[in-house]
């Protein structure tokens, strides 16, 4: 007959093959739990990296998200920076280089202005300097293009409202994704003519002939 200690060893594998099976969790996302068993003891630095490493190996962390993280996590702060200075050592943590993904990213993917892809770097805690130099990536004609490109996706969904309405809801679009006045008004004011344009050629005829483009620029 076994001993309950020869039970619970036999049903060990059991139990860990039955954690694989699952999707891992974000390891900083609202469900995370406090912490795995294995980072419950031992030296606070094994338990940081245990922490950073598997916080990687989901997507690149900026180092501020990281420190966070350990900070939930327990982690001195000691042992935390040790560690995370290590990891910036050995190319781990680089915040440029996210900063560069991230730009990239979203800027293509979302359609995002500079202001707005700055904003969402400062607040996964990039340093401003190297925040700066990631969106310059994005220059004056990425962002007239971007613009242009969200406006026409959403032309067909307003063309049962009238124009005042049609401009309103595309400036508040185009002002979340960080644009300014004088550029939105700009490309809406040109996809909304060329559109009225294709139903009534007469409408919008020389509308507009006049003005630069410096006239709307912010």
């Amino acid at each position: 007959m076994s001993s309950w200690p020869d039970a619970r060893e036999r049903s060990a594998p059991g139990r860990r093959r039955g954690r694989r099976s699952g999707a891992s969790p974000d390891p900083d996302g609202p469900d995370a739990a406090p912490g795995a068993p294995e980072d419950d003891a031992g030296d606070p630095e094994q338990v940081a990296r245990s922490i950073c490493l598997r916080a990687l190996t989901g997507a690149p962390k900026t180092r501020q998200q990281l420190a966070d993280l350990l900070a939930k996590r327990g982690v001195p702060d000691d042992a935390a920076e040790r560690v995370l200075n290590r990891f910036d050592e050995v190319g781990l943590i680089d915040d440029a280089a996210f900063a560069r993904a991230w730009v990239t990213s979203r800027q293509a993917g979302r359609g995002l202005a500079r202001r707005a892809l700055k904003a969402e770097l400062r607040a996964k805690g990039v340093d401003g300097e190297v925040a700066e130099e990631a969106v310059a990536l994005v220059d004056d004609q990425d962002e007239w293009d971007a613009a242009r490109r969200l406006v026409e996706r959403r032309l067909p969904g307003l063309r049962r409202v009238d124009r005042t309405t049609a401009e309103r809801r595309l400036l508040g679009m185009l002002a979340r994704k960080g644009y300014g006045a004088g550029m939105a008004s700009w490309v809406i004011r040109e996809a909304l003519d060329r559109d009225r344009a294709d139903e009534d050629p007469a409408e919008t005829a020389g509308e507009h002939s006049d003005a630069g483009l410096d006239a709307w620029l912010p």
